[in-house]
């Protein structure tokens, strides 16, 4: 590209949104939550877990070269040398870009659900298929925190308040690999299932819903306990829910962490221990944090899955050895 080399635009897209505001524009931004920051004069636009979205134009990202250039309007040569050159991009020529919008769209300003289908059988079948518990399936039809969306046919994930408030979903396909959270969800009230012990202590974290269905899974299967813990989505890797959680649910005071076997859940963990300690909500609480990654695969479904293929192994070897003693 004319003006800036491929090695400079990749350097430029090194460098996330908040270290670039907190270096030139700390006045810029305000902090919401912990690890979570939003821009005061577009209080829309949120920071948080290393990306940004501007919830009321529908569009967001990683880095700050995509700011500069689509919410600032710098142009795309002058963003990418301030940012190589640790300077930042002329304030005085930033215009906001909106993106074009359908004659028939207007921008989402709040948290709406995806309207049902009639039934959710192609739901419950994908559930089934990748090893959940079918009564824990039931559970969570039942308390109206997973269904089957009508247009896509999606399993939507949803997360309440303490006052049995929708306030957060997320969209898992049942036929590819598409996930996505829905627009003006609040990350505080991630997927949970709550312990049926009103006393119970401890609470799982996974990254994915679909995950911590795992794990209640597998606690049903090894021990039959799973309704003595509480079981929580961070949806991704941000802390909001945790802290959202322990206040919700004051008697938890063991946190077992089952994060993917990856850099970003190891990073996670770093953060949970740090934010955990550093929290003024939770300066008084003494909390227990043990790290508790997948002994198999990625994460906790590849785990289960494991478990449920080796018991149809072992159940296999058993008949056949049943067969051979008659």
């Amino acid at each position: 590209m004319p003006g800036v080399s491929k090695e400079q635009i990749e350097k430029a897209r090194q460098v996330d949104l908040l270290t670039y505001l907190q270096m030139y524009e700390p006045d810029a931004i305000t902090q919401t939550a912990p690890n979570e920051y939003c821009l005061k004069k577009h209080d829309s636009l949120k920071i948080s877990n290393g990306k940004w979205n501007w919830f009321s134009r529908g569009f967001g990202g990683k880095d700050a070269l995509t700011f500069l250039v689509k919410v600032r309007g710098v142009g795309f040569v002058e963003a990418v040398n301030s940012l190589c050159d640790g300077y930042a991009a002329p304030v005085s020529s930033f215009q906001p870009i909106n993106p074009p919008l359908n004659a028939k769209q207007k921008p989402k300003s709040e948290f709406i659900l995806p309207k049902a289908h009639w039934d959710n059988s192609r739901v419950f079948a994908y559930l089934l298929k990748r090893g959940i518990d079918k009564e824990i399936i039931n559970r969570c039809l039942k308390d109206g925190i997973l269904y089957e969306d009508k247009k896509y046919h999606n399993c939507i994930f949803v997360g309440k308040d303490k006052k049995n408030k929708p306030r957060f979903a997320c969209a898992r396909s049942t036929v590819s690999n598409f996930r996505q959270d829905i627009e003006c969800s609040d990350k505080r009230f991630s997927f949970n299932l709550p312990a049926s012990d009103p006393d119970s202590r401890f609470i799982m974290l996974a990254e994915a819903p679909i995950d911590i269905l795992s794990l209640a899974t597998m606690r049903k299967m090894e021990k039959g306990t799973e309704g003595k813990y509480h079981y929580l989505s961070l949806s991704g890797t941000s802390t909001l829910a945790l802290i959202q959680y322990l206040n919700d649910y004051p008697k938890i005071d063991h946190i077992i962490v089952c994060l993917d076997n990856d850099k970003a859940g190891r990073k996670c963990m770093d953060k949970i221990k740090e934010t955990v300690s550093t929290d003024e909500t939770l300066k008084n609480r003494r909390i227990t944090i043990i790290n508790e990654p997948p002994p198999v695969g990625n994460d906790f479904n590849d785990t289960l899955l494991e478990v449920i293929q080796k018991q149809r192994e072992e159940n296999k070897i058993r008949g056949e050895k049943d067969k051979t003693e008659l």
